[in-house]
């Protein structure tokens, strides 16, 4: 038996449920460090089979800065419930409609809100604002781009659907394994907390989930120009390299939107996991930028 630890939270963080007016979340709240100045909150959304614990990393350097982070497993996703056929219960209106509500349960107004999200989590945050940006103070975008996936990335959602067509979530995990390295051939992406954490996760994400957010990814229009009309302040942060958006696109799309613009060196599709230090640090100085500015 493995004796790799399954996940280490963030020091002085909790896990907890938030409660919304649409239900309960399952999320990591992490505040901000011991006798350092608050600055403001952060509701984070986690990728296409990640979890709230995607964030780990980045959440103590981010309390040291002055930032409550609260990560989140969204509808369906880790510990948080969902309905396991219903695909129309993730319909990206409702996902966005979901994040309104965890911004609402997050606290009084006056509290800078800052929304970051990563991979599908961008995708579901830039459906959100554009429902109402009205309570954030900023957005985020890691290493997600305007529109579809890249067909590479297609193939290994397809591969994934084709598998659930036909199989439980317990025989698609094995037949991943049984095929190569998960994040390669359609199962979770690397992450944190080791395959124990993946496998866990995995079995905690309702089927309908992964259906519709999967297909979601492979037909997504660009709404970049609907973006840029918000009144927000917009980072595009990502790594080096990225398989699922060429990072030339998420330059382009950085231009597009008179964005920040951070690439991380040495870090590809999850610059949470591979260099959480500096990714922390750039989403730091984005955010203190923001409020200064004001």
């Amino acid at each position: 038996m493995s004796t790799e630890p399954v996940y280490t939270p963030p020091p002085g963080s909790r896990a907890c449920q938030l409660r919304t007016d649409r239900g309960a979340f399952a999320v990591v709240d992490c505040p901000v460090a011991p006798g350092v100045r608050p600055r403001g909150v952060a509701l984070m959304l986690p990728g296409f089979t990640g979890s709230k614990e995607d964030f780990t990393l980045m959440q103590g350097p981010l309390a040291e800065r002055g930032y409550r982070t609260v990560a989140v497993d969204g509808r369906g996703q880790h510990e948080s419930d969902g309905p396991e056929l219903d695909e129309s219960a993730y319909e990206r209106g409702e996902l966005a409609r979901d994040v309104l509500a965890q911004a609402a349960a997050l606290g009084p107004l006056d509290t800078p809100l800052h929304l970051f999200g990563h991979s599908l989590g961008g995708q579901i945050a830039r459906a959100a604002v554009l429902l109402d940006h009205t309570p954030f103070r900023s957005l985020t975008l890691m290493a997600s781009g305007p529109a579809q996936i890249s067909d590479s990335q297609q193939q290994r959602v397809k591969l994934l659907r084709d598998a659930l067509a036909v199989m439980t979530m317990a025989e698609t995990w094995e037949a991943i394994l049984a095929m190569g390295p998960p994040e390669e051939v359609g199962g979770p992406a690397r992450g944190i907390g080791g395959q124990e954490l993946l496998r866990r996760r995995w079995m905690g994400t309702k089927p309908a989930q992964l259906l519709a957010t999967g297909r979601q990814l492979c037909a997504e229009p660009d709404r970049v120009d609907e973006l840029a009309a918000l009144p927000l302040p917009f980072h595009v942060l990502s790594g080096a390299s990225d398989d699922t958006w060429p990072v030339s696109v998420l330059d382009d799309m950085a231009v597009r939107l008179h964005a920040h613009r951070t690439v991380i060196p040495g870090a590809e599709h999850s610059p949470n996991a591979d260099q959480p230090l500096p990714t922390a640090r750039a989403t730091a100085d984005f955010w203190d930028r923001v409020d200064d500015a004001l």
